[in-house]
């Protein structure tokens, strides 16, 4: 018997529109709400059976998800209502391969139908046992992946705590024997931020010169709140980059590695450090740190900034602008403080840079095998593990 079939998606699969279910209905129980960006609330209540798959019919047109257990489809996905002998972890691969998007129909609203989906012809191994040997490859890495974020989000919590114990309750060590004068303790310092920081704030070169932007693994890296926004606490990388002809001629300051990054349009008060030289767009202020210390308080104060008390208007996105991020009150504690909570913390940020890197790194080596553990490229059977990752 051939090892690989070949069929219409349809033959494989049944998938199902989601269902609509506004916010105002969403009543927190224990089942997830899984619209086509990811899961936006909770319900008593479930469409989908484990394993919960779904792919985006409206907004993130074509992306698979996958939740490990039951759930509530949104009417922006398709979710797969049977599976027909194929191992379900395998397709969820399997539809990342497929890039959906392309079958989007709608100019206005791109939408996928989901007939027009069921009649793609592809290509599966015939056997099931080898569709769960290559899901399970693949899934050592995405479990890996989804430790480390774990990981990472503990090691952030615990640094959180120790930054809101001795910086906003104020038991920082000995507090107990310290005086204050005008509700500082003694040594410490409130002034502006441009007081204490060169602060510079980004640029976008004129789109229309398409051959500015270019992708994100090529030229002068180029942060987005979008870029933050998937990010941790440090970017190592960015979607999009700017050739050199494009910083030179829209004269856009290039940062260096260390550089404190704070968003304060649209989505105010993201927070991430660079790892590497790069630029912003105009939607994102550098505060430049040279001393270590100071970089670990200085992402831990922004990052726990009330960006609502800056504003005048009940619109902060509107009304926070790069003159009132320079202006913005700082605070800095005296020295021996500062070096005590980066003794504590500095630990747990070089973890999570570890942890950071090392799921980039997983991800490319995850993203490079599917398309050859899913063609047959690479034959399962002879299939081993890199050694640094499991």
């Amino acid at each position: 018997m051939d090892r690989w079939k070949k069929c219409l998606l349809g033959d494989i699969i049944t998938f199902q529109r989601g269902y609509d279910l506004p916010k105002i209905k969403m009543n927190g129980g224990i089942y997830p709400v899984v619209a086509s960006n990811g899961i936006i609330g909770y319900h008593d209540k479930f469409t989908t059976e484990e394993p919960s798959i779904t792919v985006g019919r409206s907004g993130n047109v074509g992306k698979p998800l996958l939740i490990k257990g039951k759930s509530w489809s949104h009417n922006t996905t398709l979710y797969i209502r049977e599976y027909k002998n194929v191992d379900p972890l395998f397709i969820y691969y399997f539809l990342k391969t497929l890039d959906l998007k392309n079958y989007a129909g709608g100019s206005a609203v791109p939408t996928l139908n989901r007939n027009h989906i069921h009649c793609l012809p592809v290509k599966i191994p015939t056997d099931i046992l080898e569709q769960k040997h290559i899901a399970s490859i693949l899934s050592v890495y995405d479990d890996l992946i989804e430790n480390n974020q774990k990981q990472i989000k503990l090691f952030e919590e615990m640094a959180q705590l120790f930054y809101k114990e001795w910086f906003v309750d104020l038991r920082f060590p000995n507090y107990e024997n310290t005086t204050f004068i005008d509700g500082l303790p003694k040594g410490w310092k409130r002034e502006r931020a441009d007081n204490f920081f060169e602060i510079t704030i980004g640029k976008t070169p004129p789109r229309v010169k398409k051959e500015f932007f270019v992708n994100g693994m090529k030229g002068v890296p180029w942060l987005s709140i979008s870029d933050m926004g998937k990010s941790d606490v440090f970017i190592f990388s960015t979607s999009e980059s700017l050739t050199e002809e494009a910083v030179k001629e829209c004269n856009v300051k290039i940062v260096p590695a260390g550089t404190v990054f704070v968003s304060f349009k649209l989505t105010v008060g993201r927070v991430a450090i660079a790892t590497t030289d790069m630029c912003t767009n105009e939607a994102i202020a550098h505060f430049h740190v040279n001393d270590d210390v100071i970089r670990v308080y200085t992402y831990f104060y922004l990052k726990n900034f009330q960006y609502d008390t800056l504003g005048n208007t009940s619109s902060i996105s509107k009304a926070v602008n790069s003159k009132i991020i320079k202006s913005m009150p700082f605070i800095i504690p005296e020295k021996e403080i500062l070096n005590l909570f980066y003794q504590r913390v500095s630990p747990l940020l070089k973890m999570i840079n570890f942890k950071q890197a090392q799921i980039i790194r997983l991800s490319e080596v995850r993203d490079r095998l599917l398309p050859k553990l899913i063609n047959g490229e690479i034959n399962v059977s002879e299939f081993k593990f890199e050694r640094n990752f499991i």
